[in-house]
């Protein structure tokens, strides 16, 4: 059964609350920019390994894991899974630590697009005509954006692409959110561990315990990196994909305030109207659900994973 309007409400809260801390996230690797983007993703796989072990000793058991570990289906795709949100978060933290930061806010606009685009092909879901037009205004501010910023739009489809692939495949993988980012880090945790060794044995070291503030950064990243995952994939699983997909403009909207007010990035034409857009198709797609027009899930798929 479809999760009811409480548990939607719940997930709405989850979905937002994931896209806060990753919409700050610039602020916070203005910490770590003498850390190598490589480097950077092998520590934040490393911290978050054991956070989440931590959590599910603490607020569940193993039994979920143990099933988890037996099953090959999940099993391959938690692996495809984590391959690609570890090239992701490679992508993001190259990009705001060679100041491509309207670059990173573009691929997360793209994102929505491109996710709602994979709940609408592989899940089956609708829009009503009132959303439709709500993408179609979005579609427009997003190719008004991507045609100032033609240079680095690769790095802008490949964050988009791997994060949209990364969502659906959470969404239909049977298991839970803590779960699931749990495997995802044991299966990346040696591939981390050889990338640290490599930089441990380079001319430079490594960054952790270089001085203080670089370390608790390095350590907070698992934390950092492990809720936001957890309320996303969770809101994933009870939402239409489509809406899901939507929320999507939360994160990159406050990227770019950051680019803006934070940053110093020159603020565009192109790059003007395309965020007026963008705004326009939120707030007529808000609308839209606020009237009660949600998009038709996919019942299947949808009522398993509102059961975890």
């Amino acid at each position: 059964m479809v999760a009811g309007k409480q548990g939607q409400g719940t997930a709405l809260a989850f979905a937002l609350g994931a896209h806060a801390v990753w919409g700050m996230m610039p602020v916070y690797l203005l910490l770590l920019q003498s850390v190598p983007s490589l480097e950077f993703v092998a520590w934040r796989l490393v911290f978050t390994l054991p956070f989440c072990l931590a959590l599910i000793a603490v607020f569940a058991d193993f039994s979920e894991l143990k099933r988890v570990l037996r099953n090959r289906k999940i099993m391959f795709t938690l692996m495809a899974s984590s391959a690609i949100i570890a090239v992701n978060w490679f992508l993001y933290i190259y990009a705001i630590q060679h100041g491509y930061v309207y670059a990173a806010s573009l691929g997360y606009y793209i994102l929505p697009l491109t996710m709602m685009l994979l709940g609408l092909v592989f899940l089956k879901e609708q829009l009503n005509r009132l959303q439709w037009s709500a993408v179609a205004l979005a579609a427009f501010g997003v190719a008004a954006l991507a045609s100032g910023a033609l240079t680095t739009m690769w790095l802008s489809l490949t964050m988009a692409t791997t994060f949209g692939v990364y969502g659906l495949l959470r969404k239909t993988v049977d298991a839970g959110p803590l779960t699931g980012l749990t495997v995802e880090a044991m299966m990346l945790m040696p591939i981390a561990l050889g990338v640290i060794l490599w930089f441990w044995q380079s001319p430079y070291g490594v960054a952790l315990g270089q001085n203080t503030s670089v370390t608790l950064a390095l350590a907070a990243s698992g934390p950092i990196t492990a809720v936001p995952l957890m309320l996303f994939a969770a809101a994933a699983r009870r939402l239409p994909y489509t809406v899901i997909g939507f929320l999507q403009f939360a994160s990159p909207t406050i990227v770019f305030f950051l680019g803006l007010f934070v940053f110093g990035e020159e603020l565009r034409p192109a790059q003007l109207a395309c965020f007026v857009m963008i705004w326009a198709a939120a707030a007529l797609f808000s609308w839209s659900l606020f009237r009660g027009g949600d998009p038709a899930p996919a019942d299947e798929i949808t009522s398993r994973g509102a059961g975890h």
